[in-house]
């Protein structure tokens, strides 16, 4: 698996994660919200989240 070290994650449930180290293996990720306004950093996800 690649690491993208441009990427930091530490979901280790994450089907992308690097397990090897707190990476994600992917070229990008999309980040998205689940609120109307967003207001604070627990507000967003990671929309390329796949569980393993």
């Amino acid at each position: 698996m690649d690491i993208n070290k441009s990427i930091k994650c530490t979901v280790g449930s994450c089907q992308h994660h690097a397990t090897t180290a707190d990476y994600c293996s992917l070229d990008c990720i999309t980040v998205g919200t689940h609120e109307c306004n967003p207001s604070q950093d627990a507000c967003t996800d990671c929309l390329s989240f796949e569980k393993k």
